[in-house]
């Protein structure tokens, strides 16, 4: 196919109607999926959550740092933000070193920005970005270089309500569509996590569960992780961001 050909057709009226409907999400695909309350899972007072914003000491643990990552979620949704770890001091500092706690990989989603979801700071999370968490080797070496180099100790796949690429593969599995340019891509890795049980929007949701839990299950399986993980110094774990009361909940295994 001629370049001409290729760019008229990534730019028909069908073609883009299709991608507009896909990226934009729907309103309840969150709304599936059974979850538990992060801050159910490590429950802190409004004071513990205060001191531990504040703290200097870095989380050493897999539980210390998903426990930061709670309390900074719950100030978050209740609109009590810190900002913390943004002093001339800690700009000095993180400028000759960085030691972040927690690595989350998350989507490109304007409206799920790591640091602002979990109320923190310069220095304190090393974020991994890619529409619907796909893992590919660019992902993969970001995040390897966090665990093997950084050290740090907990790995957050963090998902969120309506995911315009988990609808966007949804629909073009459904449709039989191929998506433009590089999305065919985004849809590809996320077709083997389609939950064909579902229909229409239930199976949107469903599938960003899906395929949070599956990318969650591939990082494990990484053999430089996995031997981590085996010793208790890392861990992966697996959550949802909601848009509508700005919680993190993190999604039971269902092994």
């Amino acid at each position: 196919m001629s370049s001409n050909t290729q760019a008229a057709s990534a730019s028909s009226p069908s073609r883009r109607l299709l991608l507009r409907t896909a990226l934009a999400g729907t309103a309840a695909a969150g709304s599936a999926g059974a979850v538990l309350g992060l801050g159910s899972v490590f429950p802190a007072s409004a004071s513990e959550a205060s001191a531990e914003a504040l703290d200097g000491a870095r989380p050493q643990t897999p539980e210390e740092a998903l426990r930061r990552l709670a309390a900074g979620n719950r100030r978050w949704a209740a609109y009590r933000q810190q900002h913390p770890h943004e002093s001339r001091s800690v700009r000095l500092q993180v400028a000759r070193e960085q030691h972040p706690f927690a690595i989350v990989l998350g989507c490109v989603d304007s409206r799920v920005p790591p640091e602002l979801v979990f109320d923190q700071g310069l220095g304190d999370l090393l974020t991994v970005r890619a529409a619907g968490e796909v893992l590919d080797e660019a992902v993969l070496g970001s995040i390897a270089y966090g665990v093997l180099e950084l050290d740090v100790p907990l790995v957050l796949v963090l998902a969120h309500q309506s995911c315009g690429a988990v609808g966007a593969a949804v629909h073009a599995d459904e449709t039989g569509t191929e998506l433009p340019a590089h999305i065919q891509y985004l849809a590809e890795r996320i077709r083997p996590s389609i939950d064909h049980g579902q229909h229409g929007e239930a199976r949107v949701a469903a599938t960003i569960d899906a395929h949070a839990r599956r990318t969650r299950d591939l990082l494990a399986a990484e053999p430089d992780l996995a031997r981590r993980i085996a010793t208790g110094r890392l861990a992966v774990a697996v959550a949802r961001y909601d848009l509508f009361d700005q919680r993190v909940r993190m999604l039971r295994s269902e092994r």
